[in-house]
């Protein structure tokens, strides 16, 4: 036999080998039983709940995917504070195949009347056999009695699937429930070698286009924006969300411990909501023209010339805030970062060199020694556009 028989006689016998092997089943989206894990289910709920990221406020984001015999049978995700949660949403869309079926969802199921009736209970009365949480919910107004309710009821439960994974989805709901006060998110945008702005203070623009629609989404999902009155009487920035389809304006606050923002200022002018933090007193003639103008202004107690942050992000936190977006100021974000009130850093680092003369990022902040410095723990580096997003959070944080 030629060279050429033989090959056809291999082929030949791997077709036949191939034939005689069982074929991999592939998975669906619904309908066909598949075996999978608690991870896999959980993963698929992670991924619905994070598209309610900026929407759900000061709610958390919460997937939920309904599974019997191995089968998705329904599925939903939280999508607007006020609207039914995602569980609720999950059990109609399984109608009545989500009776004996396995819930699998990324936060504890609420367990109080809020705007919306409580999770545990529809879950109960569905007759959903098992329960699988990511995680506890730290509102202590659930944190554990939604699970204690499903097991009493008979539901046999399991928490901690793929938890780090849900407390990184919802860090600024878990940091607002269990401290009172928004996440704080510092960004900026600045040259390759950390400088924020050139000698002759001109910053706009150090970055790309790409990056400041990356940024606008950022601000899109943050309750309040947050600049210094510096930053705003020498640029005299909007603070609003542009070019993000659905998005909702977020209150912007402006730092000004002397009431010298101008009435006339774009932050002011266009009727978003905004608040000016000051340590100036109801009887200062540049409150009360701002007051009379119809700007709300904080008068905050403490010492003269300082507005105290802890004291302001207390504010913020009670109003129902669960996020705040700290832009422009770096006299700004050094008092923040000094007072430890940075929960993560968002950098757009352009291809650019400023050198030393150019404005940094942080000021009236020092390490006095590498000893000194701030760790921190980068979680993410992107390419946007021409630019680099470094994400990074305080070694604090990061553990």
């Amino acid at each position: 036999m030629g060279e050429d028989g033989l090959v056809r006689r291999a082929a030949t016998r791997m077709r036949l080998i191939r034939a005689s092997l069982p074929r991999p089943e592939r998975v669906p989206s619904r309908g066909l039983a598949v075996p999978e894990t608690d991870d896999v289910w959980m993963r698929r709920a992670l991924r619905l709940a994070a598209r309610g990221r900026g929407k759900t406020s000061p709610n958390p984001m919460v997937g939920c995917v309904l599974v019997k015999d191995g089968a998705l049978v329904g599925s939903g995700w939280h999508r607007r504070a006020g609207e039914p949660h995602a569980e609720v949403l999950a059990l109609r869309s399984a109608g009545d195949a989500a009776r004996g079926s396995t819930a699998y969802v990324t936060l504890e199921p609420c367990a109080h009347h809020g705007r919306t009736p409580p999770c545990a209970t529809a879950l109960i009365e569905a007759g959903v056999s098992r329960v699988v949480a990511a995680m506890e919910d730290p509102d202590p107004r659930t944190a554990g009695r939604g699970m204690a309710a499903l097991e009493a009821a008979g539901i046999s439960t399991r928490v901690g699937v793929l938890e780090p994974e849900a407390r990184r989805l919802n860090e600024q709901y878990i940091l607002h429930r269990t401290t009172g006060r928004p996440f704080v998110t510092y960004k900026a945008g600045m040259s390759l070698d950390g400088r924020t702005a050139a000698a002759d203070g001109s910053s706009q623009w150090i970055t790309s286009p790409e990056a400041r629609r990356d940024a606008h989404r950022l601000r899109a999902q943050s309750d309040a924006i947050c600049a210094g009155v510096g930053t705003v009487l020498a640029d005299d920035p909007r603070l609003t969300v542009r070019g993000v389809a659905g998005s909702r304006p977020p209150l912007r606050v402006v730092v000004d411990s002397t009431a010298r923002t101008p009435v006339a200022a774009q932050v002011l002018s266009d009727g978003a909501p905004t608040a000016i933090f000051t340590a100036a007193g109801d009887s200062e003639p540049a409150v009360a023209a701002l007051k009379e103008a119809g700007i709300e202004v904080v008068c905050m107690p403490g010492e003269p010339g300082t507005v105290d942050l802890k004291e302001m992000l207390r504010i913020l936190g009670d109003r129902g805030l669960v996020s705040l977006l700290l832009e422009g100021g770096a006299t700004l974000a050094g008092s923040f970062a000094r007072n430890g009130l940075i929960d993560r850093y968002v950098f757009y680092l352009a291809p650019k060199l400023l050198g030393a003369s150019g404005a940094g990022a942080l000021n009236g902040w020092t390490a006095e020694s590498l000893a000194g410095a701030a760790g921190l723990v980068i979680s993410e580096v992107k390419r946007i556009g021409p630019d680099l997003r470094v994400t990074a959070y305080p070694v604090r944080e990061a553990s």
